[in-house]
């Protein structure tokens, strides 16, 4: 089974290219779905959220209020540590049981945060960064989620910068400037290298 790595910052385009490789036959899990399900009603990680930061990161339905943890964790790097520390063991948990299901020769991780973290690079025999200007992300974050430019620049911020997810990149797709279809036919020639 090939693992390959798949990361970009922000709007750079990364669902977009983990939908074509699915597409193509492999098996995508993506990172922040899993951790958004540990984090609803319910989910594995709600206890050690609630008893580390309390009941007002706790929203009514009983999920993480996730506007205000994004809004504390921005502005305390050891929050951001706890966090992590509580929802990551989780996901590489439920990542690593999902791949032992799988019957796919290659299983895409879709890891936003895939060079941050440093735990992933042993793990994978590929790592593919989906790359573009750092104006196309602001523009299409703010076309796409109706944020403010500096609610934009401050999740980038908090990002690897471009230049070290490059260098961790066994292949980019640089996917600025080009249209829907164009984008698809490099993921589907990175595809046919990856043996798909």
């Amino acid at each position: 089974m090939h693992r390959v790595g798949l990361t970009g910052g922000i709007g750079s385009g990364k669902s977009t290219v983990a939908n074509v490789l699915q597409e193509c036959g492999a098996t995508v899990l993506d990172a922040d779905h899993i951790s958004r399900m540990c984090t609803q009603a319910g989910g594995a990680a709600m206890p050690d959220i609630r008893h580390h930061f309390g009941d007002a990161f706790v929203a009514e339905d009983g999920s993480m209020d996730r506007d205000r943890m994004r809004t504390h964790v921005f502005a305390n790097p050891q929050a951001k540590q706890l966090l992590e520390s509580i929802i990551h063991p989780r996901v590489h948990e439920e990542l690593e049981r999902l791949v032992q299901t799988s019957r796919a020769d290659c299983v895409v991780f879709d890891v936003p945060l895939l060079v941050e973290s440093g735990r992933w690079r042993s793990r994978l025999d590929t790592v593919l960064v989906v790359d573009c200007a750092y104006e196309t992300q602001i523009a299409r974050v703010m076309a796409r989620n109706g944020w403010p430019r500096h609610q934009v620049e401050t999740v980038i911020a908090q990002q690897s910068p471009r230049a070290q997810r490059l260098v961790s990149a066994d292949g980019v797709l640089w996917n600025d400037g080009i249209d829907l279809p164009t984008l698809q036919a490099l993921v589907l020639g990175m595809a046919r290298r990856l043996g798909l």
